[in-house]
């Protein structure tokens, strides 16, 4: 069983950065696949960006392609999403989730098995 915390979620201004982290328990975080997604409210929830357990390939939602990177620290099990140059229309609850596959990339949230309870982003205008 892996859990996962997040973290980094908070307010901020359009144009601003933030930098949400996803801490998971286990000894083999280098073999899950981690991904990121976000749901606003009334809406669905979307995917935003996915790692490979090496880091040797990522894959982004074109809506934050150039804004946004994911990356991980095998060594402290934490997948990070750097945010940058922030929108109004990126508000939403920002979750992590993994699934043990070691090099596959994963953009659907019914592949994935473990889930984070999510963080708050909020971008005001």
């Amino acid at each position: 069983q892996v859990q996962l915390v997040e973290s980094g979620g908070g307010l901020v201004q359009a144009g601003g950065s933030l930098r949400l982290s996803c801490a998971a328990s286990g000894r083999t975080f280098s073999s899950y696949t981690m991904g990121w997604f976000r749901q606003a409210p009334g809406k669905e929830r979307e995917f935003v960006s996915s790692i490979t357990g090496s880091a040797s390939s990522t894959v982004y939602a074109d809506s934050v392609k150039g804004r946004f990177t994911i990356s991980r620290d095998n060594v402290k099990s934490t997948v990070y999403l750097q945010m940058n140059n922030l929108k109004p229309e990126d508000t939403a609850v920002y979750s992590c989730a993994g699934k043990r596959t070691y090099s596959t990339l994963l953009t659907r949230a019914r592949e994935y098995d473990y889930w984070g309870q999510g963080t708050q982003v909020t971008v005001s205008s």
